[in-house]
């Protein structure tokens, strides 16, 4: 059984020049690291959460069966 590794997670920003610093990590100096880098999930847009919400809805046949030929109990 593999032993679970420690992760740190630090969101910083990319500097103008591209380089990117870690400071004050919890791990001792020699200590070998994965660094994995990602970029963070854009903002989602703050449409309207509720866009049906005032919708006419139009039933046709509203008391008809709904997909009764394809019920195995009325065949």
């Amino acid at each position: 059984m593999q032993a679970t590794r420690p992760a740190h997670r630090i969101e910083t920003t990319i500097q103008e020049d591209g380089t990117l610093t870690l400071d004050q990590l919890p791990f001792r100096a020699g200590q070998s690291v994965e660094v994995i880098i990602l970029p963070h999930p854009a903002p989602a847009e703050r449409g309207n959460p509720y866009p049906l919400r005032g919708v006419r809805i139009r039933y046709d046949r509203p008391f008809e069966p709904v997909a009764g030929e394809d019920w195995n109990s009325t065949q």
